[in-house]
């Protein structure tokens, strides 16, 4: 196990010392993606940028290794006695360290000392732990580095074959896709500390890792505890604050007198062990904050009524976290952090941690707010709008290391409707895609931050699959950034586009509008529309518009057309692009005619969509030489 780490740590060189300290989001200057994403409490600041004598890990794209999943493809790796410091660019109480460990020989995660001390003194102590990380082999995985193939009747791309119908069987090489290296761990410090202060992380003599892997680091100055004094307390309903005894029962207590006496339920500071669901109906729970609040258990969940029994409504939580113990994907099992149908209710200001899924609804369910929470190392989606959710917001939300879509929106058997994704920032699926939707009428994805999503998926995606409804109404992307997407897809072998339109299932072809977003650092394509091959004659793709527009840099292409149908363009930029602009194969039939997929240029594109290009010129090219854009920069 360590040697294939090692192997992935082989590509390291020294990292330089920072002079002052370098705030980032999702690893870019601040500057360019101004506006979009979430505005969050905390300032980012990249291991590679600061002061260090261990070695910098990356840049590196590909799957399954330790840099390709980091922030930005780059970090910092210590081995004992070395260190990173940051210098704090604002006054802090609060850090969050987001790190990779080595896992046991045979899986099931280690413990790790991680030494933190401010200006040379105040030292504390973390436990960091991959406990929570580190997953292998085929969906839906295991922690198991020595198991054998879990699907061994699936194509698999490291042969090109089904290893069960090949003679001889191919040697498949132990671990079989190794992912979900990193984790996180909160500290309050104790005291703030002024800007200037340094932060410093060390790995001690003796620690039980060969190496630690530190990403970055997040500073805030948290607030002291919120106090609601006229409220159904939950110590005064059997709560245990030292999380030694369950508490699901007293909350159960608290919850009923208050919905009779018509006050909120108060969680003060302390953290309460939940080993099971709490139903919630007609009720608010607040929190004295996420850091000071914790929720915590195997099984724990905050769930409304299901929606075949009506569903809940008025419900309110905020200003908590809820702590998981989910440490393998089982999708059967229903241990999300918030669950259930919750209508004309708000989630606010919730860290939400460990769990499958952090949000995940089960419709119909309407006019529900989802604002400013933290949702982070989930074994699963990020959000879930699933089935039948209408009227809702899900904004200002900050999502890092989810192990599914980011933020879905699912229309199987009912649509999702006129449901609004708004700045928002996902950094670092790990599989499938940042944002999702899968069908869905009249839906708006705005001004959100999209970045390094790492396999099987992008930025954005629109997909007719999964047995969701067909599009309707209108979809309006408009104004987000993704960075360091359009990934490479491991089953096609092929790039996918930072935004992508997948038609498996049906049509595409509602009124769909793609505008003022812009696509930085592509690692493929800025924009891919695809049939899947068997239905390559079945389904298309048409009358999408794309508009005000911005590509800085593709490795490929800024558009991949695989279908037939159509798009109209207008005002869009792009430079630094590395193939051909746009690799339009159709449907693969190569008519005398022309492609079956169609252009329109409606003005203002300049040089790179040249009239030689249209209206369907077929220029395929499936597998060009990749060339690496430079970083992105101010237009």
């Amino acid at each position: 196990m360590l040697a294939a780490v090692v192997t992935l740590l082989s590509v390291a060189t020294p990292a330089s010392a920072a002079a002052r300290p370098v705030v980032t989001r999702a690893a870019l200057d601040p500057a360019l993606v101004a506006g979009r994403g979430a505005d969050v409490r905390f300032l980012e600041q990249e291991a590679e940028n600061a002061r260090t004598d261990g070695v910098v890990i990356g840049p590196d794209r590909s799957a399954y290794t330790l840099p390709s999943e980091a922030s930005g493809r780059r970090a910092v790796q210590l081995t004992p006695k070395q260190y990173v410091e940051f210098t704090l660019p604002a006054a802090a109480n609060a850090i969050t360290v987001r790190y990779s460990i080595p896992d046991a020989p045979h899986g099931g995660g280690i413990t790790a000392p991680l030494d933190v001390t401010v200006d040379g003194a105040h030292r504390q102590r973390m436990t960091l732990t991959s406990q929570y990380s580190w997953l292998y082999n085929q969906y839906p995985f295991t922690n198991d580095p020595d198991a054998d193939l879990l699907h061994p009747d699936w194509w698999i791309t490291e042969c090109s074959c089904v290893p069960a119908a090949t003679t001889p069987a191919p040697v498949i090489a132990k671990p079989f896709r190794p992912t979900h290296f990193y984790d996180e761990q909160r500290l309050l410090l104790g005291s703030s500390y002024p800007a200037g202060a340094k932060i410093r992380l060390t790995v001690p003599a003796g620690s039980a890792a060969a190496w630690t892997v530190v990403d970055l680091l997040d500073s805030e100055l948290v607030a002291p505890p919120r106090v609601v004094p006229f409220a159904a307390n939950v110590l005064l309903f059997g709560a245990d604050p030292t999380g030694h005894r369950d508490s699901a029962d007293a909350l159960d207590r608290a919850i009923a007198f208050a919905r009779r006496a018509h006050l909120e339920v108060y969680l003060p500071p302390g953290t309460y062990r939940v080993d099971r669901h709490v139903i919630v109906d007609d009720v608010t729970i607040e929190g004295a904050g996420s850091w000071y609040t914790i929720v915590k258990g195997h099984g724990v969940g905050i769930y409304g009524e299901e929606a075949t029994a009506g569903g809940s409504h008025d419900v309110h939580l905020s200003g908590f976290a809820i702590e998981g113990d989910v440490r393998e994907r089982v999708d059967t099992d229903q241990v999300n952090a918030v669950g259930g149908a919750l209508s004309d209710s708000t989630v606010d200001s919730l860290y939400l941690h460990h769990t499958k899924v952090g949000l995940w609804f089960d419709g119909p369910m309407s006019r529900t707010r989802i604002t400013n929470n933290v949702i982070a190392d989930q074994i699963a989606d990020g959000l879930n709008f699933h089935t039948g959710v209408t009227d809702s917001v899900v904004a200002n939300n900050f999502l890092r290391n989810t192990g599914d879509d980011g933020l879905a929106m699912w229309s199987e058997k009912a649509q999702d409707a006129r449901n609004t994704f708004d700045h928002n920032t996902v950094q670092t699926p790990v599989l499938a895609n940042g944002i999702a939707l899968y069908g869905g009428v009249d839906n708006v994805v705005s001004a959100n931050l999209v970045a390094d999503p790492i396999r099987e998926g992008s930025a954005i995606q629109v997909g007719s699959r999964f047995g969701a409804e067909a599009f309707g109404g209108t979809l309006r992307i408009a104004d987000n950034t993704t960075v360091r997407a359009g990934t490479f897809e491991l089953n096609w072998k092929i790039g996918l586009g930072a935004i992508w339109f997948y038609a498996l299932e049906k049509d595409i072809a509602a009124d769909i509008s793609v505008t003022g977003d812009h696509f930085l650092d592509n690692t493929y394509n800025a924009i891919m529309l695809v049939s899947d091959f068997p239905v390559k004659d079945k389904y298309s793709i048409s009358g999408l518009r794309f508009a005000d527009l911005r590509v800085d840099g593709t490795g490929t292409s800024v558009l991949s057309a695989r279908s037939a149908g159509s798009a109209s363009f207008r005002n869009v930029a792009a430079r630094n692009v590395g193939a051909v602009a746009v690799n339009n194969c159709g449907s693969f039939n190569f008519p005398a005619t022309g492609s079956e997929f169609a252009l329109t240029d409606l003005g203002g594109n300049g040089s790179w969509l040249a009239p030689w290009l249209l209206p369907n010129t077929i220029t395929c090219d499936d597998r060009p030489p990749v060339v690496p854009p430079p970083a992105p920069s101010g237009w």
